[in-house]
Order: C-alpha cells, then sequence, then structure tokens
C-alpha cells in the first residue's frame, strides 16, 4: 500500500512528529511503501479562491504542493497529522487541505485516511471539532476511515514519550 503522511507540526521534534515516526515505523516493517510531508517545512500558499484551477486544471501557485499532488493521486491512503491550536489543526496543515481544492476531481476516489492529533488538554471533547472536520472530509472525498489516535495531555516536547501512545502509533501503523 502506498501512504502518504501530512504533517502540520511546526515543531520538529514536536508530539505529534514523533507519534508519526512511530507509525511510519510500524507501516514500513508491514511493507508499506510511505512518503511524508511536513507541512511546516514547506512554502504552500493558502487557496485564494480564484478558481483558476477550476478553469484550467492547474493550480496558479507552483510550490511544494505539488508533492502533495503527485503523491496523493497515487495513494491508497492519507494520514493526517497534527498538533490542536487552538481547539483546531495547524494553520500548516490546514493550508495543504484547502489546497485540495485544485485536485478535488482526481482524489475523490476510495481511499483510506488516519487521523493522529495531540493536545495538551486532557478531554477528548477538545478534538471533537477537528474529527467532526476530519469525517465530513472524508465523507465528501469517498475515503474511508482507518482509524484515529488522540493523544491527549501531551504539551511540552517529549511527553508523548512517557505515554503508551508511541505504541498504539506504532501498532496503527502496523495493522492497517
Amino acid at each position: 500500500m502506498k501512504i502518504l503522511v501530512i504533517t502540520g507540526s511546526p515543531r520538529k521534534n514536536g508530539n505529534s512528529n514523533t507519534l508519526v515516526e512511530h507509525f511510519i515505523k510500524g507501516a514500513q516493517e508491514k511493507g508499506h511503501l510511505v512518503e511524508r510531508f511536513d507541512s511546516a517545512a514547506k512554502k504552500v500558499h493558502p487557496c485564494i479562491a480564484c478558481d483558476k484551477c477550476a478553469q484550467s486544471g492547474t493550480c496558479v501557485f507552483d510550490d511544494d504542493f505539488n508533492f502533495v499532488k503527485e503523491n496523493i493521486l497515487e495513494a491508497d491512503m492519507v494520514v493526517f497529522a497534527s498538533p490542536v491550536y487552538y481547539f483546531s489543526m495547524s494553520a500548516q496543515i490546514k493550508t495543504v487541505i484547502d489546497r485540495f481544492y485544485a485536485i478535488n476531481d482526481k482524489i475523490s476516489t476510495p481511499k483510506k485516511a488516519v487521523l493522529i492529533l495531540s493536545y495538551a488538554d486532557t478531554s477528548k471533547s477538545v478534538a471533537e471539532p477537528i474529527i467532526k472536520h476530519f469525517e465530513t472530509m472524508l465523507d465528501y472525498l469517498g475515503w474511508s476511515d482507518c482509524g484515529k489516535l488522540l493523544a491527549q495531555g501531551v504539551w511540552r516536547t517529549g511527553d508523548v514519550d512517557k505515554t503508551d501512545y508511541c505504541k498504539q502509533a506504532y501498532n496503527l501503523g502496523k495493522n492497517i
């Protein structure tokens, strides 16, 4: 299976990126091919709703989103991993998702998806708006939900290492 992992953490060694590393390790050990796109380290221009992509089939911006475009078309699964910032996914990953508009018709094919979140709060309700957004997006695209990992109570870099969330991420990757 080909898997595209899109991360949203601006902290290179942040908790959500640590979880992604464990997920990828499990998936690769199972024989899956994994490509990773760290949106916070890339140049992705926000969608400006110019609608040129609908007219020409190509986005007006020639930026790092091209990597996502190339890899998402062939992917069987897309993994979204983000810290929760002010009750939402990070702006960096949301910018990538907004650019899906330019390739809607090409990615509205059966794919699998996973959501990995890390956040300081200990209440699952903090993640509910993001989960709803994720599920709505999957429904719209015709993708299937293959799992969610909600790492609660991890704030400072490295907090996730003191939990069993890394093992859960590894097992999620290994068992997809």
